[in-house]
Order: structure tokens, then C-alpha cells, then sequence
């Protein structure tokens, strides 16, 4: 590498969100774009992702973004060329009583921001997860459309994409810390003391953006959340079932390729605040055990069930658990960042996002409001927050 380079945009990461900017750039025309990655494509967080794909969000912008990823997943085939393991198996989210309503306005709002949504009686969902105890819940949601991907493979895709069309992309390329003027980003210095110098700079750094931005005065509300993951292997077939959240015990669970189910809890009220370049990554004893009583607990017909493997990962929390999508604080920066779980399954709508933020400072989608994700809401006081909260599982939803 020269001693500095330039480039009309700078991508610092090349995680899911970094390289999906750089897919999405180079379908508006824009390919004198590099990434740098410190590691591999998708070798940070990316990889840890549970690929949980649904549209079913309170907040109506996450919603569209959610449905916009969706439809790019199902043709995955035919704008990438390859599988990046999307399976359609269905979504379904069951409730208790005291979030009934909660749960049809949100179904009606999904639905005028054109998710396919719709309420599922019990004797239906019985007959997708027979081995579920339903008795506790009050009412279902059910995205036929719905299903899980692989974030991993989903990564790749999006970067060989984006190399085809001239974007580079530099694994093993640390960024040190941005090249600031006053209040202007120039680009940014490189841990080999080389620099690269770009219009426009967007920090996709994920878990670690905050110290990096920290170093210019620019305060990023992300917490990092270790967030753990059992793999289970059933005892039995049990056939084509769907992902479902379970709101009433704060579980959800998703069928894998490989005829396991993956556990995740959904009860996220209390943060595990972790170092993500040093955390442990596997279930401690205390999560297998809530694995154990959780699942017990909602899939009782499971008597030969067993855990085979388990891994952690971090989660950039806000502080309304929403993203930071966003031009600013600096002249010439475009932040993404705070994905709070959420990352994977509105990657392709966050990258066209990004694009539109680099190219015409706004969204061109009105589903996709850019103030929504502005970084100054928080300092304003106005979080992003679903209308139709959920008791007990507000945070992701």
C-alpha cells in the first residue's frame, strides 16, 4: 500500500453492515470505494449472528428496512450468484395476555409498510411446533415469508459483489484513528502508518466504535452486550418447523441445517457488559441452566434433548436499541452503528441507506425516515421507540 491512497468513499469495516455500503454503493454508480477491515470479511461479530430474519418490529421504519432485506434474501440467487443460506421455514411470535394488543396494532402497522403479517390461531401454530406447550399464550403472529440466514455467508456475498464492480476491499487493514481538520474528516491512518484519504468516511466498526470515535470528541451511546447462544439437538425429527419467539418465557428458538435448534433468550433487561476483544465465547453455567429450564419449560415432548455446542457474541447496544444510521457529528462522516441485535436482517436496507446518506444526504425510501436513525437523537431526547411496546420484551422489539 502507497504511503496514502484516496478514494471518493472510505468504509473503516468490513463486517455485514460495512460491506453491505459497499454492495449498495456500487449499484448507485459508486465504486472508487475501499474498505478497510483489520481481520477477514464478516471475522468480527458478523459471524455470531443467531440470522434471525423477520419483519415483525413496533417501529414502522424497522419494519420496511426488515422487509426491504427480506426481499433482497429471497432473490438472493439471482443478485448474488450463490446461496448465502436463507431458509423460508416461517416466524412465528406468540404472546400472553397482557400484550394482545400490543401485538395487532403492531401486526397493522408492519402491515402498511407492506409486510406479508397476519394473527395465527393456536390449533395452526400446534400444528407447526407440535412439540410445543402453547397453553400459556393469548394470541400469534405469523410471517409466512419469514425464516433465518447465515450473516457469514450473507457478508461474503455483499463483498464479491461489491469487488466485481471495482470497490476495494483490504483485509488485515487496521484503522488507527481517523484523519481529522476542525470539524472535517479527510479520511483516516492506518496501523502500518499509512493513511487513506476520502469525501465522505463511513464508520461501520460495530462493537468498536465507540473508542474509536471517542478519540475526536465524538460520543457514541453504545454499550457492548455479550450475548450468548446454546445449540440443542432435539432427541428427535422434528420435521420443517418455523423460528419462534416465545414472548411469554423470553426465548426464541430456530431450526438449524443440520437438524439442531438454536436457543437464544429474549429477556435482555439486564446487559452483560462485556470486552470484545475479550470475552469468553461460550454459554456459562448459569445460561445452560436457563436453557435447559426455558426450553424444558415450552418444549416438554423434548425428553432426549441434549446441548451440543454453544458460542457468545457482543452485541452495540443504544440506548433506545436501535441504530445509529447517520451523517454527522464530523463534516463528511457517515456513522453505522448501535445495531442492537438487529444487524443482519436489515443489512441489504442499511447498506442502501448508507448509499443514500453518501450520495444525496437523505433516504430515497419514505417507509425509511433518515431522521430516524440520526445520531443526535439521543442528545435530543427523542429515542426511537416502538409505539407498541411489548411487557417484558421491549428491547427488542
Amino acid at each position: 500500500m502507497s504511503p496514502a491512497d484516496r478514494a471518493s468513499v472510505l468504509i473503516v469495516g468490513g463486517g455485514l453492515e460495512g460491506v453491505a455500503a459497499a454492495w449498495a454503493l456500487s449499484l448507485r454508480g459508486i465504486s472508487d470505494v475501499i474498505v478497510c477491515e483489520r481481520d477477514t470479511v464478516g471475522g468480527g461479530m458478523t459471524g455470531k449472528s443467531s440470522g434471525i430474519v423477520r419483519c415483525h418490529y413496533g417501529v414502522s421504519s424497522l419494519a420496511a428496512m426488515a422487509t426491504v432485506g427480506l426481499e433482497v434474501f429471497e432473490k438472493a440467487e439471482e443478485i448474488f450468484g450463490t446461496d448465502i443460506g436463507f431458509r423460508q421455514t416461517g416466524y412465528v411470535v406468540g404472546v400472553g395476555p397482557a400484550n394482545v394488543d400490543s401485538l395487532r396494532k403492531s401486526l397493522a402497522a408492519q402491515r402498511a409498510v407492506g409486510v406479508q403479517t397476519e394473527e395465527m390461531d393456536a390449533d395452526e401454530v400446534a400444528r407447526l411446533w407440535p412439540a410445543a406447550d402453547l397453553e400459556p399464550f393469548a394470541a400469534f403472529g405469523w410471517e409466512e415469508r419469514g425464516g433465518y440466514g447465515d450473516a457469514y455467508q450473507t457478508a461474503q456475498a455483499f463483498a464479491a459483489s461489491a469487488r466485481a464492480a471495482g470497490v476495494k476491499i483490504r483485509q488485515g487493514t487496521a484503522v488507527t484513528e481517523l484523519i481529522v481538520e476542525g470539524d472535517r474528516v479527510l479520511g483516516a491512518r492506518l496501523a502500518d502508518g499509512s493513511s487513506v484519504f476520502a469525501d465522505t468516511v463511513v464508520v461501520a466498526t460495530g462493537v468498536w466504535t465507540a473508542p474509536l470515535l471517542a478519540q475526536h470528541g465524538v460520543d457514541v451511546p453504545i454499550r457492548v452486550h455479550r450475548e450468548q447462544i446454546v445449540m440443542i439437538d432435539p432427541g428427535v425429527d422434528l420435521g420443517a418447523v418455523p423460528v419462534f419467539s416465545d414472548l411469554v418465557s423470553l426465548q426464541y428458538v430456530r431450526p438449524d441445517v443440520r437438524g439442531e435448534i438454536l436457543f437464544g433468550n429474549s429477556d435482555l433487561a439486564e446487559l452483560e457488559i462485556a470486552d470484545p476483544d475479550n470475552y469468553l465465547n461460550r454459554a456459562d453455567e448459569a445460561f445452560v441452566d436457563l436453557t435447559v429450564d426455558k426450553v424444558g419449560t415450552r418444549f416438554p415432548d423434548l425428553t432426549e434433548a441434549a446441548i451440543t455446542a454453544s458460542y457468545a457474541g457482543c452485541y452495540d447496544v443504544t440506548p433506545d436499541w436501535n441504530p445509529i444510521i447517520s451523517r454527522g457529528p464530523l463534516e463528511n462522516l457517515v456513522i453505522a452503528a448501535g445495531f442492537s441485535g438487529h444487524g443482519f436482517k436489515i443489512s441489504p436496507a442499511v447498506g442502501g441507506l448508507i448509499a443514500d446518506l453518501v450520495v444525496d444526504g437523505r433516504s430515497s425510501d419514505p417507509r425509511i425516515p433518515e431522521t430516524d436513525f440520526r445520531f443526535g437523537r439521543f442528545a435530543d431526547g427523542d429515542l426511537l421507540k416502538t409505539p407498541y411496546p411489548y411487557v417484558g420484551a421491549g428491547e427488542m422489539r
